[in-house]
């Protein structure tokens, strides 16, 4: 995919059938981390409060992903294997035979924000919680 200036160009870049995983998790986000600002990133649209980007995501050929905190992600490691996707250590990948369930991505971007400000003390935590 070429470089995308916003996240509307990066979904429109993606492989067509790509397109709807990606808005739904796109709204999904957006809908979970109401004060983020949407941003592109390292080639990839993310989610970013204050200096610190808490989520993001990406096409590629045949599958998405969601990428999020390590911390989010072992935490969350039952629910995503309980949906059968596979998991690194900063993301968990999906196609469209087999999507992210909403709730899971809710969960993995409160579960990554948490993570990013719970231990700074930061109002931002304690707000959301």
């Amino acid at each position: 995919m070429t470089k995308a200036s916003d996240h509307d160009a990066y979904i429109a870049a993606a492989p067509e059938d790509l397109r709807p995983l990606l808005e739904n998790l796109r709204a999904q986000l957006s809908r979970t981390l109401v004060d983020a600002e949407e941003i592109i990133a390292y080639n990839m649209p993310g989610f970013r409060i204050g200096k610190t980007i808490v989520a993001g995501y990406a096409a590629f050929t045949k599958q998405c992903g969601i990428y999020v905190s390590p911390g989010s992600i072992s935490s969350l490691a039952g629910d995503i294997a309980e949906a059968g996707l596979k998991a690194t250590k900063t993301g968990v990948t999906f196609s469209p035979s087999n999507p992210i369930p909403d709730e899971l991505i809710e969960k993995l971007a409160q579960a990554s924000r948490n993570d990013h400000f719970a231990s700074s003390g930061s109002t931002l935590s304690k707000r959301r919680r």
